[in-house]
Order: C-alpha cells, then sequence, then structure tokens
C-alpha cells in the first residue's frame, strides 16, 4: 500500500549563524507528525555538524551532489518530499534560488522539485534590507515561493532589527498552511491494531481470515501525520512498517490480547480494525498432520479483546469495524456496538470479496452525533481510500474528546 506524500520534509540549512535554531526545528516539525531530511549547505558545517542533524532527524544527511550518483539524489530527494524548508535561508540562497542556479545539492533539489517551497530568511537587517535582497524576495514571491518574514530582535552582538530567525511555531505555521496540514492529535496516544490473526492447526496450516491490514496502516498514518504518538499492533499483514509509528508484530489472537492490554494504558483513541479469530485450535499439533487423520478440529473460543477495552476503557475513545455479509449485517453490527461498549463502529459489506486487500472502502459511521441522543448512521462513504475513511473517523474522536485544532 503506497501511503500519500504528506509526512516528507526537506529541511535545508544554509550558513548562518541562527543554523542552531534548526535543531528546535526539527523537534518541533517531528511533534507535528513530520518525518525530516536534512540538507545542509558546506557553509552551514561552520556552524553545526552533521552528527547533530543525524542525531536529531535520525536519518541520513545529505550534502554532496557527487555522492551516490547511482540514485540521482536531487531527483529521488525532490519526489520525496511534501515540502522543502530552507531555515535560514541566508542571502545568498536568496540569490542563488531566484536566479535558477544549482551549484550544490540543495539548489539542485530545488530546482528539480514542484512541492510548496518555504524560505526562512535570517540575517541582519542591513543584508535583509539591501535592495537586492529586497528584489530577490519580491521575484520568488512572485514566482509563488513562501518567504517567511524574519522577526525582530537581538542579532549577532549587539545588532537589534529586522532579521532575526523566527520562532519553530511560526514556521510551522507556514508550512500547515501550504499544506493543509493538521496536528491536532500531537502527543495523544493513539493504539491500533491491523491484519488478521493466524491460528495454528499445526506447524503449516492455520485458521486465518482475508484482512490484509490495510485499513489499520491507513489508520496509523493518518494519526501519525496529525502529529499522535501512534502504536500500531499488527497481525500477520505483509505491509511496511511505517516509519515514525511504533509498530509491534503478532500472530494470534493470544498474542494481540497480550499486546493489546500491555499497551492500552493511556491510550486516548483506540482503534480495533484488526480481524481478530472467534476461535483457536485447543491442542494445536505438534508434527504436520495427514490428511488421513483428519477428522475433527476442537476448537475453543478466544479472549474477546473489544469486550474487555469497552469496559475498562476509562474515558478512551473506541473504534471498532464490523466486517459483515447478508441481509441482518447491520442489525449484527449495531448489536455489536452496543454490547462492547463502543463510541464508534465502521460497518460494511464484504460479500463476494469486497474491501479486503483493496485500497478503497465503503461503509456505515456508526454512533452518537454531536448532540447525543440515540446511536444512528453518522455518514454512509462510497469508494473512499482507507486514509480518507480513517480521517473521518479520527475527526469524529477529536470532535467527541474535545481535543484543539491546530
Amino acid at each position: 500500500m503506497n501511503f500519500p506524500r504528506g509526512r516528507e520534509i526537506i529541511l535545508g540549512v544554509g550558513g548562518g549563524i541562527s543554523a542552531y535554531k534548526s535543531a528546535d526545528l526539527i523537534r518541533r516539525l517531528q511533534d507535528s507528525g513530520f518525518l525530516v531530511t536534512v540538507i545542509p549547505t558546506r557553509s552551514s558545517a561552520k556552524f553545526v555538524g552533521n552528527a547533530t542533524w543525524e542525531a536529531l532527524s535520525g536519518r541520513a544527511v545529505h550534502d554532496d551532489l557527487w555522492s551516490n550518483i547511482a540514485s540521482v539524489p536531487h531527483i529521488s530527494l525532490a519526489k520525496s518530499a511534501a515540502a522543502i524548508v530552507i531555515a535560514p535561508t541566508t542571502a545568498d540562497l536568496l540569490a542563488r534560488i531566484a536566479q535558477g542556479r544549482a551549484d550544490d545539492l540543495l539548489t539542485n533539489v530545488v530546482l528539480a522539485s514542484t512541492s510548496p517551497l518555504i524560505l526562512v530568511p535570517a540575517m541582519h537587517p542591513e543584508m535583509w534590507l539591501n535592495a537586492a535582497t529586497v528584489e530577490n524576495v519580491r521575484v520568488l514571491r512572485s514566482r509563488g515561493v513562501i518567504v517567511v518574514d524574519p522577526d525582530e530582535g537581538r542579532m549577532t552582538g549587539e545588532d537589534v532589527g529586522v532579521g532575526r530567525y523566527p520562532e519553530s511555531v511560526k514556521i510551522i505555521a507556514a508550512i500547515d498552511s501550504a499544506l493543509d496540514h493538521r496536528a491536532d492529535l500531537r502527543g495523544v496516544k493513539v493504539l491500533i491494531t491491523a491484519g488478521g490473526t493466524q491460528e495454528p492447526i499445526d506447524p503449516v496450516r492455520f485458521i486465518g481470515n482475508r484482512s490484509s491490514g490495510k485499513q489499520g496502516y491507513a489508520a496509523a498514518y493518518a494519526a501519525a501525520v496529525r502529529g499522535a504518538k501512534v502504536t500500531l499492533i499488527s497481525a500477520n499483514a505483509t505491509l511496511p512498517d511505517i516509519e515514525g509509528v511504533d509498530v509491534v508484530h503478532v500472530e494470534t489472537a493470544a498474542q494481540m490480547h497480550q499486546q493489546v492490554m500491555k499497551n492500552f494504558e493511556n491510550s486516548t483513541i483506540v482503534i480495533m480494525s484488526a480481524a481478530i479469530a472467534d476461535a483457536t485450535p485447543i491442542t494445536p499439533a505438534s508434527e504436520k498432520l495427514e490428511k488421513a487423520s483428519y477428522s475433527q478440529i476442537e476448537l475453543t473460543p478466544t479472549i474477546d479483546i473489544l469486550c474487555e477495552l469497552g469496559s475498562a476503557k476509562e474515558g478512551a475513545f473506541l473504534i471498532g469495524f464490523a466486517a459483515q455479509t447478508g441481509e441482518d449485517g447491520m442489525t449484527k453490527a449495531i448489536s455489536k456496538y452496543s454490547a462492547k461498549n463502543l463510541d464508534l463502529i465502521y460497518i460494511n459489506d464484504v460479500s463476494n470479496g469486497a474491501i479486503f486487500g483493496k485500497d478503497e472502502t465503503s461503509g456505515e459511521i456508526y454512533g452518537l452525533g454531536a448532540n447525543g441522543g440515540e446511536p444512528s448512521i453518522l455518514e454512509r462513504v462510497s469508494s473512499i481510500s482507507k486514509v480518507t475513511l480513517a480521517n473521518k473517523l479520527l475527526d469524529i474522536a477529536v470532535n467527541k474528546l474535545g481535543l484543539s485544532h491546530d
């Protein structure tokens, strides 16, 4: 499953004394759900070394146009980024970008990218107010480049004036505006389950289901983009781990139960999208069973994790899923909503192989409306991406919990 861009930020660092302030910017970007790759200019290394950027970003630093040529880094980096932010942007960088020059890795990436470009100038007042700089800023803004005005205050030495590196919150506001990015779940703990459990019959065979895990992974991605601290418990999904999400891999319903209860404490939102087996073989065979030896498989019910969470949620917002078939599917799903003390349930009809393994989903969101009252269908959705559905569910949770929107 290919998740849409939205979390990847390239942070270019220019060679100014205020380069050290970008260390805080990296942390604040991460708090807002962004993943950051740093491209410093050669001159910026005079102020802050690559070890700092790698330690803070958790990623390799790219600073040389002529390294790893086979991967064409200026193109691959440009395509990966939802936005390019250059902070600080020196007067020299403003001039070079305005002229369309590409004489280092950072300016090559800028020219190769079609993503929003956000420049954060920081320099002495005389340089900021110089006619050449003023004209370069005008040209860049006329091309759609976002130039964040510097703050006024104390500069290097005793100088005071306009040209100071802006506060991180001001820079991030410009990024959020450019990307229509929300960070309303910043710091909120979100627990999500995904995939389908496998209950062993013998070392080769198991009882399983058709769940691919795509909906749970989409929910984890959506929550992480919005700044949440996400734990994803994945049962047998073959999807790649999502960077920035704590992924725990399990196989059986018992393992899923153990990890859910271990991570449930202090979770504010819980999204139980995994298809967890209702029963498991009482005594799995230690050796592969031969066909002739099959007569029956004795089963025992698994722990009802969703019901246990519903009884112990204590303020957590609990979202369940109901994959149903047949005419009475809605009735069964509504019964599940009530019996398990859910706050929200997503109901879909998986007859004839629908939904499972697909990137899109259709169904009904059922729960209490904004004004309370009796539970009802809040929204019917048709052929939307599973990421879009995840955001719809998170929107309802955010509103119900009264979490602030940034």
